[in-house]
């Protein structure tokens, strides 16, 4: 097989800890026809010092950001510059497990010309490395649109799509200017979902760093209310809009809740009974 150009766009702010082990994690790939692009928002730790053995080599394709853009946004100047069929999303302080992830990937897109999308399953670590959890969302396109309106069904650093499919839908926030404020890989697949087919490996594809971050309070809610916004804008889109935006309601005032802890066990089972997943 003939093999297409992937663009891996990998996204960074002060992750000079982490970037080298995702890199390393794309270069450990046995498919060879890639580009990785990291687009640096303007850190100012030593991210830059990390990404420099890789610059000269001619590893990585660096885009400094001399003014803070925001992660959305940045992700999208990546793409802009891209040269890839395909694109591969990796966060920064993730990093890929599978040295197949591509090959299987872009074999699956090259045979079926009406997906358009496809994802795979995450582990969940924390800063030491321990695993928390294991999570595979559903595999093929109806069990993944019945569900895309109760959560995102994509796991963002195991994605990849086709380049022309992300023109289509205007990017992750070209269309939508100032209200996108979070949830932007959910939103893609959104629209990714009216244009064509979804499709989740049933592999293991990536770690993912659960650390903590973005996880105050005031952020958990502003969330939350952003992800109604989203199933409200979907709502014509995919099917379960009702339960999903009661089952969203309820997560949101479930944090109010100061004794929420106690109950996680039980709202994890209500949630499996819902979702069957």
């Amino acid at each position: 097989m003939k093999q297409p150009l992937v663009s891996v766009i990998i996204a960074t702010y002060n992750r000079g800890k982490y970037i080298k082990k995702a890199i390393d994690s794309v270069l450990s790939q046995n498919y060879k026809k890639i580009e990785i692009i990291v687009i640096d928002d303007n850190s100012t730790d030593n991210t830059r010092e990390v990404l420099l053995p890789y610059i000269k080599r001619k590893k990585v394709i660096y885009l400094n950001q001399e003014k803070k853009l925001g992660r959305i946004l940045a992700r999208d100047v990546a793409l802009e510059k891209s040269k890839g069929q395909y694109i591969a999303i990796l966060d920064s302080d993730d990093f890929w497990l599978d040295s197949e992830k591509i090959k299987k990937q872009v074999e699956f897109l090259e045979k079926n010309k009406d997906y358009v999308l496809t994802g795979g399953g995450i582990i969940k670590i924390d800063s030491q490395g321990k695993e928390i959890l294991r999570h595979m969302s559903p595999e093929n396109d109806y069990q993944i649109r019945k569900k895309l309106l109760f959560n995102n069904m994509m796991s963002h650093s195991t994605v990849v799509f086709r380049k022309n499919t992300w023109e289509k839908a205007g990017g992750y926030c070209k269309e939508e200017g100032t209200w996108l404020e979070s949830a932007e890989d959910w939103n893609l697949y959104l629209k990714m979902g009216k244009i064509g087919k979804l499709y989740n490996f049933q592999d293991y594809f990536a770690y993912y760093l659960e650390n903590g971050q973005n996880a105050s309070f005031q952020r958990i809610h502003g969330d939350l209310k952003f992800n109604q916004s989203l199933r409200t804008k979907y709502r014509k889109d995919y099917p379960g809009f009702l339960p999903a935006y009661i089952l969203g309601w309820f997560y949101y005032f479930y944090y109010f809740l100061p004794f929420r802890n106690s109950i996680n066990y039980f709202l994890r089972k209500i949630r499996k009974l819902i979702l069957k997943y």
